[in-house]
């Protein structure tokens, strides 16, 4: 099922500043290649990293157990209107899915984001849809947290994402109307708990 994001929501939100192009870091997890003070480089698709720019690799792994919450730490650096959608690829990157398809308008200076369609049950490969709505600038410092449910899978070389949508945004070369980030998660499964079934097959251990 999925609920269409409005991209304003009142006056105030109308009245609300915009900027070239939103920034954001990933506080936690680790991220899988270097962050600058905004959280660069995240433009291009599924994880970061801009022409001619992949990014340097951390190669930090976050050690989780299948069944419990992962906690998602995001600061906005550059504002934009938008919310953000955590996904999880089980081998990695390919399994991550493509970015939300965006609903565009025509302006002098070409396309620019009106809206996206939210997945209020989502399901493999994705965690959480919907994240952190905002049409307002987030106050300096702040942070956004939530706990994020990991599947009760065996999983040495999953991937999660975290994407950020923005709306009244122009294309961006590298990552049309989203950015990126990426953090390496192995993920042992509690034996306590059933094995999730509803997600793709992972490499042996």
């Amino acid at each position: 099922m999925t609920r269409f994001l409005p991209l304003f929501v009142g006056a105030a939100a109308l009245l609300a500043p915009a900027a070239a192009g939103a920034h954001f870091i990933l506080q936690y997890p680790a991220q899988v290649i270097e962050q600058n003070g905004l959280g660069d480089p995240q433009k291009m698709a599924p994880c970061g990293g801009v022409t001619g720019n992949p990014g340097r690799p951390t190669h930090a792994v976050t050690e989780a157990v299948g069944g419990s919450l992962l906690h998602i730490k995001i600061q906005e650096t550059v504002f934009h209107p938008g919310h953000y959608r955590v996904a999880l690829g089980v081998n990695g990157m390919a399994d991550l899915p493509k970015d939300p398809e965006t609903i565009t308008r025509e302006t002098e200076r070409g396309p620019r984001s009106v809206s996206t369609t939210i997945d209020a049950a989502p399901k493999a490969p994705l965690l959480a849809d919907g994240l952190f709505p905002h049409t307002e600038k987030p106050a300096p410092g702040s942070f956004w947290e939530t706990e994020i449910k990991l599947p009760n899978i065996n999983c040495d070389h999953c991937m999660l994402q975290v994407v950020q949508w923005m709306g009244e945004h122009g294309l961006n070369k590298d990552g049309d109307y989203s950015y990126h980030h990426c953090a390496a998660v192995r993920i042992t499964a509690d034996p306590k708990l059933a094995l999730d079934k509803g997600w793709p097959k992972q490499a042996r251990r």
